[in-house]
């Protein structure tokens, strides 16, 4: 129910009144203000009625007023029974000072329902004026920084998230026409205006004009910032807000843009209920508007803080239509409101990977930024061609571009992986110098595109580890987690790596807050320290308690793997740790899908498969070598093969052992003259192919190719005409007795145990810096596990491997021989 109020103006000048207590009768007597001391009279009486509502009010001569108190700061809201009872608001005593006695005697009427006449079931959140002044001032960025701090770090880490990114678009005046500039706004507004404005809305009220409302908003949000929250408040800047939205379909687009503009100016909160209007009519006017004017609405909304994707799915749908129109400052706004956007259309993405090529010797640097920023935002790859150029250009004139657009192009390299030598050897000589003066996530954007690129620049990464300590305190969780993987993946110790180190792993302690709401990020920390030798044993047990891993089973990415991979290092490399481990239930359902993901990949490698193949034949059959995951949690497969004492192999492959047992019960060995002259003469030339000739070897390769016979073996084997192989196996089936304990699936006799084991691999350029021998982390920790378990390492290296694939079988045969034996001598 409305309460009734009586005011009565008194000679003299306005003052402001004492506060008023009132309540209303459920029978809907009216119920007139009295002071306050009479009100304290009849405090008791009215405890069984609704709690009072305490007001500050101006009293114009014989003027009635229906009091709204959601309208004045620190009103309370009094609710009887239908909440769109039509209330209204009060004059601030500042505002009477300027208005003439025809004005006072016009009363009005303000009916703040909540369902308004144009948009229905639309909440006015602006009816309560602390709300909007709370919300408007927590949109300013606020940023923790260190008590203690040197004051130049500071300036090099305020960083604007929002401004930097828009560098690109003081580089032309087009832009002008394309996004809002904070820099080019009206004349300040007095408070003494900003009154005066606001009294006309209270006389025009509903008969205010669109232009009318679109100007008045526009003139208000030049009021300066610290005025313009008390403005906010102001129960008149809601009736403008409200007659906004009834006459939105009344404004015409330009109008339209001047409100949104004004709103940026404002700094209206972006969830604000009142913007939900404002984009439907955005995307309803979509199509009517001019693609400047698309650009320059999809900037607004940006400014605004607001993601708006309906209306940018509209707006791409259009360019999709007109991309061949695009200038070149259209081009490089859309791919920045792309960015912002995170997504786009791929059948557009790749029409403007055309125009940026195209265009690409007239945009300058800043724009070249800018592109590499939008594409990489919305996750789309330039292609080849194209950032090839890029990194021709940049790299020609690398000492004029900006720290924030090389960082912007090395996200770009990182995420296509294109390896352009002439710009990763400019970094060299640009980066170190500007490390200093280049913000903590720039630094760490850098250090990750290097990794991502497998590129290691010790210049780079000692300038990087020197600047890090004094400014650890600014890393995010992220930036933790990123700078350390940099240096653990390309497993580079940098000269101050103690103090490196001991800073960051400070910050992570710090941050275990954060770190629980990204526990992605720990895990990468975790992970990276193992491949510098570093355990932290009290954060490896908090990020393997059972608390931490419910925790991580709600992140967005699968740490299933990472888990893994700690756990199994931990087992190896850290033997008094007593903290939590994975279950073993855990651990074998990780590694089975390890191992079926290793299936799909490294065991479908022709490098790998054919190694593999001739390993086989040379050794004598499937049972002396085995293809799998010897340390799963190292995500990798190795050649297994066992020696004995004497280097010869071992059939420890017992399931490949019984499959031939089996075919060769089955099938039986087929007997040839050559097969019964070799057993007369017995074994004495189970050598003599390993000490002929290359060229003999050649000619019985042929020889067997022609006649389609097995394949060679250069251990242990014979060669026939026709029927099959005659390995020393099969010889000792055929001349020793059934009982004989000597056969290939004995068990090992003492001397055999004392051979050893040896875990092949068959490394390929992912495994090594970028143009270097160097070893990269992960490969590094494994070879080094490896080892502690017991296993003698050989690696076929790509770089003598890959160029032997197209030689001949018997070469492949000779070099595998070498690197198997030759290696142990």
């Amino acid at each position: 129910m409305t309460a009734g109020i009586m005011c009565r103006r008194f000679s003299g000048p306005s003052y402001r009144a004492a506060a008023f207590s009132t309540t209303t009768r459920s029978w809907g007597k009216k119920i007139f203000l009295r002071k306050t001391e009479e009100c304290q009279s009849t405090k008791e009486r009215n405890k069984e009625s609704k709690p009072p509502v305490k007001l500050r009010l101006w009293k114009p001569p014989e003027y009635r007023v229906f009091f709204n108190p959601l309208a004045y700061p620190g009103a309370k809201c009094v609710y009887h029974g239908n909440a769109s009872v039509g209330l209204e608001d009060g004059l601030l005593e500042s505002d009477y000072s300027t208005i003439g006695a025809k004005q006072v005697r016009n009363t009005y009427s303000i009916t703040c329902s909540r369902r308004l006449s144009s948009t229905r079931n639309t909440l006015l959140d602006l009816e309560n004026n602390k709300a909007l002044s709370t919300q408007a001032s927590s949109m300013q960025p606020t940023r923790s920084v260190p008590v203690k701090d040197d004051e130049q770090i500071a300036n090099v880490e305020d960083y604007d998230t929002k401004e930097d990114p828009r560098t690109f678009q003081k580089q032309r005046p087009e832009y002008r026409s394309l996004c809002y500039s904070r820099y080019e706004l009206p004349d300040p507004l007095s408070m003494e205006e900003c009154n005066h404005i606001l009294q006309k809305v209270a006389v025009l009220k509903s008969s205010l004009k669109p232009g009318t409302i679109a100007d008045y908003f526009l003139r208000l949000s030049c009021l300066p910032e610290e005025q313009r929250l008390g403005m906010m408040s102001n129960a008149r800047f809601a009736m403008l807000c409200r007659y906004g939205v009834e006459n939105i379909q009344a404004f015409d687009i330009s109008e339209l843009i001047a409100v949104l503009r004004a709103f940026v100016g404002l700094a209206i909160p972006p969830m604000h209920s009142m913007l939900n209007v404002y984009e439907t009519e955005c995307c309803r006017r979509a199509w009517n508007m001019n693609l400047d004017q698309q650009l320059l609405v999809a900037d607004l909304w940006r400014c605004l803080g607001r993601v708006v994707p309906r209306y940018l799915e509209i707006v791409l749908s259009y360019v999709n239509l007109h991309w061949k129109n695009l200038t070149l400052p259209q081009l490089v706004q859309l791919v920045y409101i792309i960015g912002e956007g995170r997504k786009a259309p791929e059948e557009l993405v790749q029409k403007l990977d055309v125009l940026v090529l195209k265009q690409l010797d007239s945009l300058n640097l800043e724009e070249v930024g800018a592109i590499c920023l939008g594409f990489f935002k919305s996750q789309n790859g330039l292609s080849e061609q194209t950032m090839r150029k890029i990194g021709d250009k940049v790299s020609a004139r690398v000492a004029d571009i900006s720290n924030y657009a090389l960082v912007n192009v090395l996200k770009m390299f990182r995420y296509t992986h294109v390896d352009h030598m002439d710009f990763l050897k400019q970094l060299g000589n640009v980066v170190p110098p500007r490390i200093p003066t280049i913000g903590i996530q720039g630094v760490m954007h850098i250090t990750l595109a290097c990794s991502a690129l497998h590129y290691l620049n010790e210049k780079v990464m000692n300038a990087v580890a020197a600047s890090v300590p004094p400014r650890a305190a600014y890393c995010r969780s992220k930036d933790i987690a990123k700078l350390l993987w940099s240096f653990g993946c390309l497993n580079y110790e940098p000269p101050n790596a103690e103090e490196f180190y001991a800073s960051l792993e400070e910050q992570m302690h710090a941050k275990l807050n954060e770190f629980n709401k990204f526990p992605e990020h720990l895990l990468t920390c975790l992970l990276a320290l193992t491949f510098a030798k570093r355990f932290p044993y009290d954060l490896i047990d908090y990020a393997l308690s059972p608390g931490f891993l419910k925790l991580s089973s709600k992140s967005k990415f699968e740490l299933q793997k990472d888990f893994f991979t700690l756990d199994g290092t931990v087992e190896i490399e850290c033997p008094d740790y007593k903290g939590h481990r994975l279950t073993p239930q855990f651990r074998q359902e990780v590694a089975e899908m390890l191992w079926d993901l290793a299936k799909k990949e490294n065991c479908m490698k022709v490098d790998i498969t054919e190694a593999f193949s001739l390993l086989q034949d040379m050794l004598g059959g499937p049972q002396y070598i085995k293809h799998h995951m010897i340390l799963p949690h190292t995500r990798s497969t190795d050649l297994e093969i066992h020696l004995d004492a004497n280097q010869k192999p071992l059939p420890f492959n017992s399931e490949a052992a019984s499959t031939v047992k089996l075919e060769l019960k089955e099938n039986g060995v087929v007997l040839t003259d050559d097969l019964m002259t070799q057993l007369v003469k017995g074994k004495v030339q189970s050598h003599s192919l390993m000490s002929g000739t290359e060229n003999k070897i050649e000619m019985q390769i042929e020889e067997r190719e022609t006649t389609q016979e097995q394949s060679l073996s250069t251990w242990n084997h014979f060669s026939f005409t026709d029927g099959v192989p005659l390995t020393g196996d099969i010889l000792n089936a055929l001349t020793k007795s059934k009982m004989s304990s000597e056969g290939p699936h004995a068990p090992l006799s003492k001397q055999q145990t004392g051979g050893m084991k040896l875990a092949v691999q068959v490394s390929n350029r992912n495994h090594y810096c970028y143009g270097s021998k160097h070893l990269l982390g992960l490969h590094s920790l494994k070879r080094r596990q490896l080892s502690r378990i017991g296993y003698v390492v050989i690696e076929i290296p790509f770089w003598e491997w890959f160029p032997l694939l197209r030689h001949s079988r018997s070469e492949k045969l000779s070099y595998l021989h070498y690197k198997l034996f030759g290696s142990l001598v």
